[in-house]
């Protein structure tokens, strides 16, 4: 996230990071459809109406880093090499958010707390599943937009749905393992093994367009 430099913008965001901060501790220790905004108002010391002027819905202070998942991606593909593909550059981009230890693709005692709280919550899991579909058009947008295509391009829209559907499994699976057994790298190099055979997959369904 880029850090505002004057102190009004300054302040804003860290009311909204103390929100959310907040917000969480009461979800990871009461579960989320338990927690009130009144509580989290309260918890953060701020008033009801400030809380939902940085978070329009409840489940946006738990997924509170969603528009820097879609500002990273964006970025990967605008900025990326000519010489190397769109697909490519996003098997990198995995590559190199595991290599960067990114909270991301993060495996802990916190994660593992993180994927509890939305799996014991049926309005956390429709907000995860609406979220990967907005990153499926926010990819798919991008990928157009890099590549001189058409907006729209039913290609860019598979390109985009198979490489999110990959990272989601990846990610599942590696938080699955990393329960079982506890040891991040371990767990790390699954997600990145399952990213990587199915990009595989990616290449070869999009092998003669301008994305593999």
């Amino acid at each position: 996230m880029t850090i505002p430099t004057d102190l009004r913008s300054r302040k804003r965001l860290a009311t909204r990071q103390a929100i959310s901060n907040a917000a969480t501790r009461l979800f990871f220790v009461r579960g989320f459809d338990h927690v009130t905004v009144d509580e989290i108002a309260a918890a953060a010391n701020v008033g009801r109406m400030t809380v939902f002027n940085h978070f329009p819905r409840k489940e946006d202070m738990f997924f509170d880093r969603e528009e820097e998942g879609r500002t990273l991606l964006r970025a990967a593909l605008r900025q990326r090499d000519p010489a190397i593909s769109p697909v490519e550059t996003l098997r990198l981009l995995a590559h190199r958010l595991v290599a960067d230890d990114s909270p991301y693709i993060s495996f802990s005692a916190a994660g593992q707390g993180f994927i509890a709280t939305v799996e014991e919550s049926a309005a956390l899991k429709a907000r995860a599943r609406a979220i990967r579909d907005e990153l499926v058009q926010v990819v798919a947008q991008t990928l157009t937009e890099s590549t001189g295509r058409e907006s729209g391009d039913p290609l860019a829209h598979l390109a985009a749905s198979l490489l999110l559907a990959t990272w989601s499994v990846a990610l599942i699976e590696a938080h699955r393992a990393f329960r079982q057994h506890g040891d991040a790298q371990r767990a790390r190099a699954g997600f990145l093994a399952l990213v990587d055979q199915g990009h595989t997959g990616l290449n070869a369904a999009l092998a003669g367009t301008p994305y593999a």
